[in-house]
């Protein structure tokens, strides 16, 4: 209320609904006196805030303004209750305060279910009546100006839309080594994908970043949020969930220099698995790889949360990677074994 009444904001009075006080504390103080007889409804007030158009601003006086606020309050459906309506002229724009009481003079409380979309469609048909431009109509003229406003950028989000839905369709279900080559490809083709982390450190998206311009996970495509592009990856058979297994020993066998980028046991640290090893052998195996890959993760750490980091660090992604997914795949069939 200190703030819709505040001194180099306020413009004009539009209209004390139900009130006979006009000083904001004493407006305050009588709605309270009929919101507290409801003690279960904790947020009691409603903040509305409806602009105009520039250029209709010259055509709508003080009191065209009143008749607006009056008549908009009414088909909200705020006719018992109490509320206040000013103007404010701090902007360029001009711009309606509305801020009414939830309780009613009878003590109901005024449902608020999708009161936002209730209100966007009551300010649409009011401008219609009047002939007062429409805002939705307003943001989508903006919205196709901006994208003709820098070609080049939605020249560069194509590019990246072709190059991310083609490798996605040709490593789509193909597990860890798909996933991991999808990566890999992205950043041979100068696509890196960044980790958008909360203050809580969680991850909450993508965004991809492509010849100096970033895009979010949603304006490339539904299938590139954080969460869809690894069920993209996901076997589609038992035989898949045997991959991680089978990487490990491929690796340490063929000990192979050439293309080792993405190679989950260093050859340094590898022990050659036969198809005649006992369990006891295999497990320790699978415990050198997961030490390795857990250094891994710090390093990837210190990387700067970076999917897809620079050439150096495309050891460390893989073993990361690799470990996470591996443990996604294994998951059920380490349930039923023992320790």
């Amino acid at each position: 209320m200190d703030y819709i009444f505040r001194e180099g904001k306020l413009g004009s009075r539009l209209a004390f609904h139900n009130l006979c006080s006009r000083e904001p504390k004493t407006v305050y103080e009588e709605m309270k006196v009929v919101s507290d007889y409801n003690s279960r409804c904790r947020n009691k007030f409603l903040r509305i805030e409806i602009g105009i158009a520039p250029q209709d601003e010259k055509k709508l006086p003080v009191s065209e303004l009143m008749r607006i606020a009056h008549l908009f309050a009414k088909q909200m459906g705020l006719d018992n209750h109490q509320w206040v309506a000013v103007t404010h002229k701090d902007t360029d724009n001009r711009h309606i305060h509305i801020i009414a009481n939830r309780i009613s003079l009878y003590g109901e409380v005024y449902d608020t279910t999708f009161v936002s979309n209730r209100a966007a469609r009551v300010a649409e048909e009011i401008s219609r009546e009047k002939g007062l431009t429409i805002a939705k109509e307003v943001k989508a003229e903006r919205k196709h100006q901006k994208t003709k406003a820098n070609p080049t950028r939605e020249q560069t989000k194509q590019q990246v839309q072709n190059i991310c839905y083609t490798l996605l369709e040709k490593y789509k279900e193909t597990g860890i080594t798909g996933h991991s080559m999808f990566l890999y490809e992205l950043n041979k083709n100068g696509i890196t994908i960044e980790r958008m982390k909360n203050k809580q450190g969680k991850v909450y998206g993508l965004r991809f970043s492509y010849t100096r311009q970033s895009f979010k996970a949603s304006e490339i495509g539904r299938e590139f949020g954080y969460r869809s592009l690894q069920k993209s990856f996901e076997a589609t058979n038992k035989e898949e969930s045997k991959m991680p297994h089978q990487t490990i020993q491929e690796a340490t066998e063929r000990n192979e220099q050439s293309d080792t980028g993405y190679q989950l046991v260093p050859p340094s640290r590898s022990s050659i698995s036969r198809d005649n090893d006992s369990p006891r052998v295999q497990n320790s195996i699978g415990a050198v790889a997961d030490t390795i890959v857990s250094a891994a993760d710090e390093v990837m750490e210190g990387l700067g949360e970076l999917i897809t980091p620079t050439s150096q660090g495309n050891d460390y992604a893989e073993a990361a990677w690799q470990r996470k997914l591996r443990n996604q795949a294994n998951k059920k069939k380490k349930r039923g074994r023992g320790l």
